[in-house]
């Protein structure tokens, strides 16, 4: 059985210098690298012999080089036994073993730890999240019309599901530290906040104490959420500095270049 595994950690356990010297073990390298061959898909992708570590009491593993094109520093390892008193080795298990300066792949991570915001496509679909913090149950009709007109109507709760506290107050940091908060560019340079703008259009439920949608075409946040303390040139209130009615005009321009003729019997009448 051939098995391409993590590296192992070090070997702790002690084995008697006997054990490190048995001939017969030591004397059945040909023996594993015939095994490494087997399962490798060809013979040539078992290199070099690099030794061998005794593991316990009859009982050694033989290390040959990787040869195969992308296992840098990866080797065969074949484990062999014999029995008490036995003169005959034996093959109890080959692996592909990546070294201390191996190349590894990196350490696997569900899609729910990375996927990122923009990873998600037209056409792609995420699955299905049961157990998604960001969300609770919405609501339940109790049979109290009023109540229930409040929740469905009003608070819009007509839903399978809604946005749990934790959803909440992630998109609320998300958003707020985002490019549409206090801290964007755009915002720091704006001399009034959207807070103050006839454009903004009210977000309904908690998130309306700090957020709103912006409703104007030609703010570089058209359709998106704002924070009230966000801002972009296109305030409502606001324009650019008018000159004072008092300043100077321009002062008259001199023709020097057309030549009026005049009659000197003109001049004389």
């Amino acid at each position: 059985m051939v098995t391409a595994a993590a590296p192992a950690p070090a070997r702790t356990t002690r084995v008697s210098a006997r054990a490190r010297k048995d001939a017969v073990l030591l004397g059945a390298a040909d023996l594993a690298r015939a095994a490494a061959q087997e399962v490798a898909s060809s013979p040539s992708d078992v290199g070099e012999h690099l030794g061998a570590v005794a593991d316990g009491e009859r009982l050694m593993s033989h290390r040959f080089a990787a040869a195969m094109k992308g296992y840098h520093g990866w080797h065969w390892t074949v484990t062999v036994a014999r029995v008490p008193r036995g003169r005959v080795a034996t093959v109890s298990e080959v692996e592909l073993l990546p070294g201390d300066d191996a190349l590894l792949a990196p350490a696997w991570l569900p899609w729910s730890e990375r996927l990122r915001p923009g990873d998600v496509g037209p056409g792609d679909t995420l699955p299905f999240r049961a157990d998604d913090p960001r969300l609770e149950p919405g609501w339940t009709p109790s049979g109290d019309d009023e109540l229930d007109s409040v929740a469905i109507d009003e608070l819009a709760l007509a839903r399978e599901r809604v946005l749990s506290p934790q959803g909440r107050d992630e998109a609320a940091e998300r958003w707020y530290r985002g490019s549409r908060g206090p801290t964007a560019r755009g915002a720091v340079a704006s001399k009034s906040e959207c807070g103050t703008c006839g454009f903004l259009v009210p977000l309904a439920g908690p998130l309306g104490q700090l957020f709103a949608v912006c409703a104007n075409e030609w703010s570089p946040d058209d359709g998106k959420v704002v924070s009230l303390d966000h801002g972009c040139g296109a305030h409502s209130e606001t324009d650019v500095e008018q000159p004072p009615s008092d300043w100077p005009a321009d002062a008259p321009l001199i023709d020097e270049v057309s030549i009026e003729r005049v009659d000197p019997a003109d001049d004389e009448q």
